[in-house]
Order: structure tokens, then C-alpha cells, then sequence
């Protein structure tokens, strides 16, 4: 099922806070083979995953139908341990191309306080369906 494009401009829920810990950031570096360190800066992907599944979920869009095409982020502050994050994903964009939707999303990760940490942009492709 084609994605609805007036979805353009819909903000959804915010994600349940995610606890940035030293134990999820040693699980996420190891994830990518990488050294001890400050939080990754991609750590905020975690966030900004459950607020994508949120919205799947809430489309019922399947995941499976999913490719990632553009992701990206831009930072007022570092992550550090001891955050709480939270991800707002607002859908900016849905068009059709080639049988297949382009959805961009922006999702704004804040803190416990509400402070703006970052904000990740990203470009999904919805697979038609098969001919």
C-alpha cells in the first residue's frame, strides 16, 4: 500500500526516554567494532530508531519494506553518559517515484530537561509492491 503523502507535516509522539549509560554505549561501540572512547556520534541513531518504529507502527508500514536511504545529524551539544533522550519524528516530505514512496523524516532528540541535543534527518524508501 502506497504511503499516504499527506502525511507530510505530521509530528508524531515522542519515544519513551532512552537512558544513555555506559553499558548501551560500550553495547553500541562493540556493535561497530569500535574503540573505548566519548559516546559515539551516531549514538543518537538508537533514539531515532524507536521513533522510526513507532511511526511504522503507527502507517502499519512494514519494516521489511524499508530501505534506508539518507541519514544525518546535527548537534547543538555531545551526547554524554547519564542523558535521557527522547526523539520527536515529524514526516517533512512524502513523493513517489518509480512505484516506490520517498519519506523524509526529521526527528529532534532532546534531554530530560527538553533541551535540544540534536537533530537527525533521514530519507526512507518505501518499496512498492511487486509487479
Amino acid at each position: 500500500m502506497p504511503i499516504d503523502a499527506s502525511l507530510a507535516g505530521r509530528a508524531f509522539p515522542p519515544t519513551r526516554p532512552t537512558p544513555v549509560t555506559e553499558k548501551a554505549v560500550t553495547a553500541f561501540r562493540a556493535a561497530l567494532g569500535g574503540a573505548a572512547g566519548p559516546v559515539p556520534p551516531t549514538f543518537p541513531i538508537v533514539v531515532t530508531f524507536a521513533a522510526l518504529q513507532d511511526f511504522l507502527a503507527a502507517e502499519q508500514v512494514e519494516l521489511s519494506r524499508i530501505v534506508h536511504g539518507d541519514q544525518r545529524f546535527r548537534y547543538e551539544r555531545p551526547v554524554a553518559i547519564g542523558d535521557e533522550l527522547t526523539a520527536t519524528l515529524t514526516v517533512t516530505g512524502v513523493r513517489s517515484i518509480g512505484g516506490n514512496d520517498i519519506i523524509a523524516t526529521t526527528s529532534e532528540i532532546t534531554d530530560a530537561a527538553g533541551d535540544l541535543v540534536c537533530t537527525a534527518t533521514a530519507t526512507l524508501v518505501h518499496r512498492g509492491e511487486a509487479s
